[in-house]
């Protein structure tokens, strides 16, 4: 079915860049505002505040058709962070934060303190069940270039920069998940061990320091961030002596409102270039490059929004034969390994519309696109997901999301009797359910 769309997908891009830009809700709100600075000197001193997402999700558990790990798991169709089951209860995020201004005295500084207890990749790896996420101070004395210092997500893809509270999707796009969401690797899977992370993912966050701020001409709001940061994630420390660099630009044309849920139009794009460094297989430093470009629109009940974003070098690729990471083959000579192609590209887009027919009620359709791998064409792989959502809000701060994800996922390049085909052949639609909570 899948397949079939990707026929269109030019066409449907545009169509969903144009639709935005005409003024058709994905937020479309100033991000690094909300999350790096207090509205004024009268922020309280502290707020404590938090949420909690309880959310069961499924597949239908189907596994491999072919390979060396043949009739065994497929990752792809366990859910996450365990990867042990193909249905599962478990409470995804739990947050709680406390956050203010005139920090330890002075009005121009702001904090911002959160810290993660829920089920997922910030919180399964690296020991420990309580993980800090963020832990920042903003200083805001100098006119034009607020400066915010620590551990805190950085400028770059919407996707991951919006607030998890007020995100319309229970699960991430195949592009952020696979090319944005980070996870760190002491070597490139070519090892005889599973090669599992050495730490938390990185949840779009980085140690270091950012100058940014907003320029308002009429009823545009222009915001702009550049961002230097250890690029080895949260919770770890530096393990090289290579920086990021992160770049970001946003023009948005504000119609109304406030908060994480402000209607208006957003044109942004931004840039992140840095290097990685492992340490056993493969050893040795790698640029790491991602950028992108997009637009955002929020208005009454309508709600739409599109990027696209390239990726060059460290690329995520999955586990051998599609094999859950540590599982042995069935010969007996061999052990899943997560996999990094150090010098390889991708790129990738989705194309998000809603619809709200009442205060209670919102529709929701994504879909969205990853090619993977692109520079060998033996290689590469694509990933298609169709995502209709439904969300009932129960108030302001609780709503209950139900996503239905179908998915697809080829090696267009192999005939469909190949092996990779066969094996990704059995990628199983997904069901989620989540509850969200905010207090």
């Amino acid at each position: 079915m899948l397949r079939n769309l990707s026929k269109l997908k030019i066409g449907v891009l545009a169509t969903g860049i144009v639709a935005a830009g005409l003024g058709s809700e994905v937020q479309a709100s100033n991000w690094l505002m909300l999350q790096g600075t207090e509205p004024d000197a009268a922020a309280p001193r502290a707020k404590l505040w938090g949420f909690i997402q309880p959310e069961y999700q499924q597949t239908d558990g189907s596994n491999l058709a072919a390979g060396p790990w043949n009739g065994q798991e497929a990752i792809f169709n366990q859910i996450g962070p365990d990867l042990k089951s193909d249905s599962t209860f478990q409470i995804r995020r739990a947050r709680l934060g406390v956050r203010g201004t005139g920090f330890p005295l002075d009005s121009k500084v702001n904090y911002f303190f959160l810290a993660e207890a829920g089920n997922n990749g910030i919180t399964r790896q690296g020991g420990g069940s309580v993980k800090l996420t963020d832990a920042s101070v903003t200083l805001n004395h100098i006119p034009g270039a607020r400066v915010r210092i620590g551990q805190f997500k950085y400028p770059g893809s919407e996707e991951g920069l919006q607030a998890i509270h007020v995100f319309d999707y229970i699960n991430f796009t195949n592009v952020s998940n696979q090319m944005l969401l980070e996870r760190f690797f002491n070597g490139n899977g070519t090892g005889t061990d599973a090669n599992k992370p050495n730490g938390p993912l990185g949840a779009f966050r980085d140690v270091g320091v950012q100058v940014f701020d907003i320029f308002k001409t009429g009823k545009w709001e222009h915001t702009y961030a550049g961002m230097v940061g250890n690029g080895n994630g949260i919770t770890r420390s530096d393990n090289d002596d290579n920086k990021d660099l992160y770049l970001y630009w946003s023009s948005e044309q504000v119609y109304g409102g406030k908060g994480g849920r402000r209607q208006g139009l957003k044109l942004y794009g931004w840039w992140q270039d840095g290097e990685r460094t492992l340490t056993t297989a493969g050893a040795g430093e790698y640029d790491r490059t991602r950028y992108g470009v997009g637009t955002t629109f929020r208005k009454g009940k309508f709600r739409a929004a599109a990027e696209y974003i390239k990726a060059d070098g460290m690329i995520f690729n999955g586990t051998d034969g599609g094999a859950v990471a540590g599982a042995s083959n069935n010969a007996g000579t061999a052990v899943a390994s997560f996999n990094i192609e150090t010098e390889g590209e991708a790129d990738g887009w989705y194309v998000h519309f809603g619809y709200a027919p009442t205060p209670k009620w919102e529709i929701d359709l994504r879909y969205d696109q990853l090619n993977r791998m692109t520079d060998v064409t033996a290689k590469e792989r694509q990933f298609e997901t169709l995502t209709l959502g439904a969300q009932y809000f129960l108030n302001k701060k609780a709503r209950l999301l139900v996503n239905y994800e179908l998915r697809d996922a080829e090696a267009p390049n192999l005939a469909g009797s190949a092996g990779p085909n066969k094996i990704l052949g059995e990628m199983d639609d997904r069901l989620a359910i989540q509850l969200l909570a905010i207090f």
